[in-house]
């Protein structure tokens, strides 16, 4: 399996940034340099209750804090990236993560068989539960049980995906000849990355849903955590081989605030041997234009595919 270079866009921001442009320069200059795939977080409100985040009983992680305050500027992902479709052509589009439960699944069905078509098949969906109360109560929906919802909204939305005649029974919802059109470009459906600390209920989406894992709280920072999601995944009776795996690739920076690509891509091998195979970073990027940002991007990206055998 190829092992990916990911990009963390900045699309959100803790006070008004004024314009939006050095997303799409970064977007842009991802495009053109050969970075694999970008992605977007999701918030679609927030309450006032942002300490709720480092709790990881409720989805959270320890000691983690919000990166802005209940008036930050969040993007929804899924818009953006249609705007980013438009002004690329090669780097993949994906969420990392959409709370996608809060969003009807007839609808997000619908809107990301549209992005998939329109960016010529580039769409990865990654998805969990969440941690915010708030955002479930907004949308009228029960935080209890939401990563039974997820899995609700997953099982539709592969549906409508994948049959010309849908019909669909469940306890929340049932249909029966729905035709949904167009179909996504990728054969069965856009690509699914579930998020989240392996237990009994994740590792059963995983194997259910899953074209990759997103690891969340302590088994993000945990290598041995590839091996027991293989391995409860095939317990569950799926082939684990062709399920990506996220791992985070620290960027060093240097002194005076320069990516140093010979530390950064060191740490490559290493992570590749735990068994990840979509490696994502934060690297900092200038303000100053796409030209500026493909100056750094460029580099990092030559560096990655020399190191990885591409």
């Amino acid at each position: 399996m190829t092992t990916q270079l990911t990009l963390s866009l900045p699309s959100y921001a803790a006070e008004p940034p004024g314009d939006w442009g050095h997303l799409f320069d970064v977007a842009r200059a991802a495009d053109t340099t050969g970075v694999d795939r970008v992605v977007l977080s999701d918030h679609v409100v927030f309450g006032e209750n942002l300490d709720e985040y480092g709790r990881p009983e409720i989805g959270g992680a320890a000691g983690g804090r919000q990166p802005t305050g209940p008036d930050g500027l969040w993007l929804e992902p899924l818009t953006t990236l249609s705007v980013i479709a438009g002004m690329t052509s090669d780097v993949r589009l994906g969420t990392n993560i959409i709370v996608a439960a809060l969003r009807r699944p007839v609808v997000l069905a619908k809107s990301t068989s549209t992005l998939d078509v329109l960016s010529g098949g580039r769409l990865d969906l990654g998805v969990g539960a969440g941690w915010q109360r708030e955002e479930y109560e907004a949308a009228g929906l029960p935080f209890e049980g939401r990563g039974k919802l997820l899995d609700h909204t997953l099982d539709v939305v592969r549906t409508l995906w994948r049959e010309q005649r849908a019909s669909y029974a469940s306890e929340h919802l049932t249909f029966e000849g729905i035709h949904q059109m167009p179909k996504p470009v990728q054969a069965g459906g856009v690509p699914i990355w579930v998020s989240g600390t392996l237990h009994g209920a994740v590792l059963r989406r995983i194997a259910r849903f899953g074209a990759g894992w997103i690891p969340w709280g302590p088994d993000a920072a945990d290598p041995a955590a590839v091996g027991r999601m293989r391995e409860g995944v095939a317990a569950l009776g799926r082939d684990p081989g062709d399920l990506q795996v996220v791992g985070t690739l620290p960027t060093v920076v240097t002194a005076d605030g320069r990516v140093d690509v010979g530390a950064t891509v060191d740490a490559i091998g290493p992570l590749v041997e735990a068994g990840y195979t979509d490696l994502r970073g934060k690297v900092p990027l200038p303000a100053a234009g796409q030209a500026a940002v493909e100056d750094v991007l460029g580099p990092l990206v030559a560096a990655f595919r020399q190191a990885v055998g591409r």
